[in-house]
């Protein structure tokens, strides 16, 4: 049995509880790139900056905050063909963006004009929701119900009554992904990787200890 699924020292009933709050997106990052090789460094450094440039330009002109475009990677490298003879190409230069977008509807277009100011690799869109805070406590208020319940069930079944709370262990969100998704209620998939956005799950679990009540 996983280890959050249980409680080490039970008192009297441990049950495991999990929740799904489902929302539509309303924030896109997308995650591009510009990759430029030169003989000289200096060069392709010169060459990638003025694409940075351009791209910069081109996200101010769709009203979009300097602060929602945030440079994740500045990288320079020796670039070698490895065909019948390894051969010297010259110098890459690699600068990676990330672009948080506030309005959806223009995603497409955002993203064909960065292509066409310069950034040659697009290594996703990753959509996101802005209240995932609120939307996690929800979720975490349902799996404590969830939770209740179950208990109530098994407490009944025994011919015995629920006491306190004793014991309240959370789980991890991440791990709960991955692992109890089958548990959870009102499953979902965010809308990674894809233009169309599809809605966002945000999900808890608890375990609960309760102590039980004779008759």
């Amino acid at each position: 049995m996983n280890g959050t699924q249980y409680i080490d020292a039970p008192w009297g009933v441990s049950v495991f509880g999990a929740a799904s709050v489902d929302a539509a997106p309303d924030v896109a990052r997308l995650r591009v790139a510009i990759k430029q090789t030169r003989q000289k460094p200096g060069e392709a450094f010169e060459v990638t900056r003025g694409a940075v440039n351009q791209i910069r330009e081109v996200v101010r002109g769709h009203g979009i905050p300097d602060t929602a475009v945030s440079t994740s990677r500045l990288n320079l490298e020796s670039s070698w063909s490895y065909g019948g003879e390894r051969k010297f190409l010259g110098y890459e230069c690699t600068a990676s963006f990330v672009i948080e977008l506030r309005e959806l509807d223009i995603l497409e277009t955002v993203l064909v004009d960065v292509v066409e100011a310069g950034a040659n690799q697009v290594d996703g869109v990753e959509f996101d929701v802005s209240t995932k805070k609120e939307l996690r406590a929800q979720a975490r208020t349902a799996a404590v119900a969830a939770a209740r319940e179950k208990a109530a069930l098994y407490a009944e079944a025994a011919g015995v009554r629920l006491g306190p709370v004793i014991h309240i262990k959370d789980v991890d969100s991440d791990q709960l992904q991955n692992s109890y998704r089958g548990h959870a209620r009102g499953g979902g998939s965010g809308g990674e990787g894809d233009l169309a956005p599809g809605k966002i799950s945000v999900t808890a679990g608890v375990v609960l200890g309760f102590s039980l009540i004779s008759g």
